[in-house]
């Protein structure tokens, strides 16, 4: 026994245990979730009522037409986050909400919906009450504010400052008709409130110019009855006592300069007739003077000739002397004519200066006056220029406003009206379909991967060696029927299982089997290297576990060694090696522990060599009692002339053969059916047979899925006889 402690697990090679091996054990669970998903998907495809969705945009915040520079308010207020979900609220707000349904048609729109959805279906037919509800639907009411409200969509449209507004009905055309009235509901509101505010402004600042009018008017007549009560008119560029004092100051600068010009020429012409002479420019620029210089020139010039030529004293020169001195008398009076006329021309401009001085000192006498009366009224032109100018600015800002009314859009502007839907907007098949796909996967993975978890059956003989204090000598491949189908086969994770026979006959073909069987043989051989055992009992926890069929493919495997095995079934209820092993009739197990025939006759040999059996023969009820007669202790004497005996038994929890034959044999075998067996059951078969004093020295795992079972190779061998068993 001290080998069979420290013996190790000869099974525990790599397991294939990870997600996709968990999912592939359960695709059979997983298919079928995902089929009827899908099956699902698709009725609820058929099922569900289509809608449609019709969408309209408005883009908020923009600058307003004929405004050229943003106020700073308003640059912040573009893009800013609170603004537009403040839009977005006011669009959902109960009031646009109202005011949409006021719209034209809205209303007939919203009944026409209602009536649609109250008729159709087998709902609609069971539940005559919709269209009741259909008549609360009366203008203003909060019933079909509720309505409207839940079938409209509002949102942004990324960080855009576009805003969608969406109806979603069962009809196309209803869909666009109210998806078209909030849009233009919430564009008139926001421009409504917009220019109600510039109309009162505009309003006001009418009332102000009017009254700005008035007040001007009347200061502007309070100062000119003023200015012609004191003289005060104002000429071209300034007051008239202003420019006549101008004007006369310059006559002034001219007579004074003309009296100037008068002295000197009469100092001149004064000076030239004290010297006797008439050589003053303003002489000479008289022409009668000038011609009498000419004249007396002349007549000198002949007389200083004369005397030269004819002498001092011939009569001639007298002649010549008389012309000379009438000419120099004549030159002297011009010179006195020119004299008067120079000093009448002085007395006239020194006349002119005085009478001008005179009118100047009377008119700046008259402008002093006036510049403090004119002072008197300064204030009152001041505070009229001062209306003036604000009126002047308060009209300009009122056209401003009125033109803004007339041509305002407001910050909403419209970007598109909703348009007619075409295609359904739920359930659209393409993206239903693939969410359905993609939920079908998940639910089948889902209940696969949890499946699997759950299962507490056998799976790793790890976990079942350390659960069941024994160990694991092998696991044998299941060997089932062929699908007909591959694809069909690679999806079922049942297949059909074969008859005992044929699986025995597909056995003997099985490399990977027989692998299996040579090292179950072996770890039997190991463990019982102290005490050898021949008599081996192979048991089960539950039927349909693989006792069995591991009890013939084992005598199988180790006759063809060429040591002699005897197989006995003694499960006496369910008898099957004679059919197995196409035995001839005999009397059986049965027949011999009842005393009927003797033991050696109930041996048969089979078909193998060196394998011989006893069957069981007629089915009994009694096997149990049977079992516990002197008789079968006898047939165990017998069968130690064997090299090995390997005793069929009933399943352990089903009836109490196992646990009475226990304590007569060397060792205990207990096989375990892979994915069925419960690692609890398998742990307390083990201690039920132990308790009865059986030795339970291993046990072995059957029928295991090639997908969970790991080869030597990993290539298919040619399928060859394994130490001569074909």
């Amino acid at each position: 026994m001290s080998t069979l402690a420290t013996l190790t697990d000869l099974a525990g090679a790599p397991r294939r245990s990870g997600l996709l091996v968990r999912l592939w054990r359960r695709r059979g669970l997983a298919a079928a979730v995902f089929v009827g998903t899908m099956a699902l998907t698709v009725g609820a495809l058929m099922v569900i009522p289509v809608s449609y969705l019709a969408t309209g945009s408005v883009i908020v915040a923009e600058q307003e037409p004929g405004v050229p520079n943003a106020s700073g308010a308003w640059a912040q207020k573009i893009g800013d986050p609170a603004d537009l979900e403040s839009q977005l609220l006011l669009v959902r707000s109960p009031r646009v909400m109202r005011l949409a349904m006021g719209t034209p048609g809205a209303r007939e729109a919203v009944l026409k919906e209602c009536r649609y959805q109250a008729g159709r279906g087998l709902l609609g037919a069971l539940l005559p009450s919709r269209e009741d509800a259909c008549a609360k639907l009366t203008p203003d009411s909060e019933e079909l504010i509720e309505y409207v409200m839940a079938r409209y969509k509002v949102g942004s449209v990324g960080r855009s400052r576009i805003i969608n507004i969406a109806y979603q009905s069962a009809l196309p055309d209803v869909a666009q008709t109210l998806a078209d009235a909030l849009v233009t509901a919430f564009l008139d509101d926001q421009k409504a409130g917009l220019s109600s505010s510039r109309e009162a402004a505009a309003t006001w600042l009418w009332q102000e110019l009017k009254q700005l009018d008035a007040e001007v008017r009347q200061s502007d007549a309070t100062i000119q009855e003023f200015r012609r009560a004191k003289g005060l008119m104002r000429g071209a560029t300034a007051p008239i006592s202003s420019e006549r004092l101008s004007s006369i100051n310059q006559q002034l600068a001219a007579a004074e300069a003309a009296r100037a010009e008068a002295a000197a020429r009469l100092r001149e012409v004064k000076a030239s007739q004290a010297r006797g002479t008439a050589d003053a420019p303003s002489v000479l620029a008289s022409r009668s003077v000038a011609d009498l210089k000419q004249q007396l020139t002349l007549v000198t010039g002949q007389l200083a000739s004369t005397a030269f030529t004819l002498g001092a004293k011939h009569p001639s020169l007298r002649a010549l002397q008389r012309e000379r001195d009438i000419l120099e008398e004549r030159l002297t009076q011009e010179v006195a004519t020119v004299a008067a006329s120079a000093q009448k021309t002085y007395d006239a401009a020194d006349a002119l200066v005085a009478s001008l001085k005179e009118q100047a000192d009377t008119i700046k006498a008259e402008v002093a006056a006036a510049t403090a009366d004119e002072a008197s009224i300064e204030s009152m032109v001041r505070s009229a220029d001062i209306k003036r100018q604000k009126y002047s600015e308060l009209y300009k800002r009122a056209s401003e406003l009125e033109t803004e009314r007339r041509v305002m859009l407001g910050s909403t502007r419209l970007v598109s009206l909703a348009e007619y839907p075409t295609k359904p907007f739920f359930p659209k098949k393409l993206p239903f379909l693939a969410a359905g796909l993609t939920l079908a996967s998940l639910l089948a993975f889902a209940a696969a991967l949890l499946r699997d978890r759950a299962d507490g059956s056998v799976r790793a003989s790890g976990d079942l060696a350390v659960v069941a204090g024994a160990p694991i000598f092998a696991e044998l491949p299941r060997v089932a029927k062929a699908p007909a189908t591959p694809v069909l086969g690679m999806l079922l994770s049942r297949q059909a299982e074969l008859p005992l026979d044929g699986a025995l006959q597909k056995a003997r073909h099985d490399p990977h089997l027989q692998d299996a069987l040579r090292k179950l043989y072996a770890g039997i051989v190991l463990a019982g290297s102290n005490d050898r055992f021949r008599t081996i009992l192979v048991t089960s926890p539950a039927p349909n576990e693989g006792k069995t069929f591991t009890t013939l493919a084992l005598a199988q495997l180790v006759a063809a060694t060429g040591r002699r095995v005897l197989v006995m079934e003694c499960d006496m209820r369910r008898p099957t090696f004679a059919t197995a092993l196409d035995l001839a009739g005999g009397p059986g197990m049965t027949a011999v522990l009842e005393g009927k025939f003797p033991l050696r006759e109930a041996v048969v040999r089979t078909g193998i060599p060196n394998l011989d059996a006893i069957p069981a023969g007629r089915p009994t009820a009694a096997s149990t009692e049977l079992l516990m007669s002197k008789t079968m202790v006898e047939v165990l004497r017998f069968a130690e002339t064997y090299d090995l005996v390997l005793i069929d038994s009933p399943p352990a929890d089903s009836v109490m053969d196992a646990h009475v034959l226990a304590k007569h044999v060397d060792g205990v075998l207990c096989c375990t059916r892979w994915g069925r067996s419960s690692v609890a059951g398998a742990a307390a078969t083990i201690e039920g047979l132990r308790a009865a004093g059986g030795n339970v020295f291993g046990m072995t795992i059957t029928m295991v899925k090639p997908d969970d079972l790991p080869f030597y190779e990993a290539k298919p061998v040619r399928p060859v006889a394994y130490l001569g068993a074909a």
